[in-house]
């Protein structure tokens, strides 16, 4: 998979998302501001979500609409919400050209078909569907269709919803696909992460996969990592003083950057399989241990247990030899403190 110029595959670099989100708290300032601290925190790219109230619900009060499932959201209509959360798309091409500018890709959630026409006036290079759209197979079938990489949330997503997702898109022949294990809860509690999925959804799937985070902290992604998660996507804030609908799980500046070094850091430990030893490791191999003359000899001694011994340094003849030169005449005199060599046998 490739993402504008960022290469995703086994060997690539984590591809690190800062979630915008409802963050900009409804002023293009702070969401520029935001987009310039995503870069300096250490972000890939920067996601939007392209939508308004109208075309994700209607204007309705009914129980059907309201939101009361133990949220941080609860009270409000989902109209209500959406209103409060959403990106005006008057901002879009400009956060568009400043990510460019700042060296960030950026690119966005559509919420239906006119948010994908609008996203590809400004040739957005990647679309992510979200969580609670993938069940939307139409929404799916015509962003693919596009021939654009497609990122799919799995939060709400059963193993059959998965499947009919990834055959929408190789349907209109797509298979540039990546899922992310998530969980749909805001805040999310650990104990719901079950990150043993990453690896399992990979094998299963046979896609690119990665972790989107609602959890507190930057445990669960730096964890995701080592499971194989190539793509991170966090919610990102300027500052929490801002407040929002999404604030109290996202990562501010400082928290964001701290988890960019442990996923880098993660990344560093995790290496390549490899048997070789460093150049490195190669010169502490002196410290190993070898076989070496632990009394004086003389020339016509026996090599016994007691005069040759397996001993740190590792200057001597390698230890595997010791049984073989048990009971072999030494050549020369040999003082104690010398590692033993074949030419003194």
């Amino acid at each position: 998979m490739k993402i504008d110029e960022f290469k995703i595959d086994a060997t690539s670099p984590c591809f690190i998302i800062a979630e915008l989100s409802a963050n900009h708290n409804g002023d293009i300032d702070i969401a520029k501001e935001t987009i310039r601290a995503a870069k300096r925190a250490g972000a890939d790219a920067i996601k939007l979500q392209t939508y308004t109230p109208d075309t994700l619900t209607i204007d309705c009060s009914n129980e059907f609409f309201q939101i009361a499932q133990d949220t941080l959201w609860d009270g409000k209509t989902l109209y209500e919400l959406y209103g409060e959360a959403y990106t005006p798309w008057e901002w879009h091409r400009e956060l568009f050209e400043l990510a460019k500018e700042e060296g960030l890709i950026c690119f966005s959630s559509p919420f239906d078909k006119s948010a994908v026409d609008f996203l590809e006036d400004l040739d957005a290079p990647a679309y992510k569907i979200a969580s609670f759209e993938i069940q939307d197979i139409p929404l799916i079938k015509y962003a693919a269709s596009k021939n654009k990489p497609i990122i799919i949330s799995t939060g709400i997503a059963t193993e059959e919803d998965i499947q009919l997702a990834v055959n929408a898109c190789i349907e209109v022949g797509n298979d540039n696909i990546a899922l992310l294990k998530c969980t749909s809860s805001y805040p999310a509690p650990l104990e719901l992460a079950n990150l043993r999925t990453i690896p399992d959804m990979k094998n299963r799937f046979n896609v690119q996969v990665g972790f989107s985070d609602h959890t507190y902290g930057s445990l669960a992604p730096t964890i995701a990592v080592t499971l194989g998660a190539k793509i991170i996507e966090k919610h990102f804030i300027l500052d929490k003083k801002i407040g929002g609908p999404d604030a109290d799980f996202s990562l501010d500046v400082d928290e964001f950057k701290d988890m960019v070094n442990k996923v880098r850091d993660t990344e560093k430990l995790l290496g390549t399989v490899s048997y070789e030893v460093s150049e490195k490791v190669q010169k502490n191999k002196k410290f190993a241990r070898s076989l070496f003359v632990v009394e004086n000899v003389k020339q016509g001694d026996i090599i016994t247990e007691q005069n040759v011994r397996s001993i740190r340094p590792g200057y001597g003849l390698h230890p595997k030899f010791f049984d073989d030169v048990l009971g072999k005449t030494f050549t020369v005199d040999v003082e104690r403190g010398t590692p033993l060599s074949d030419k003194m046998f």
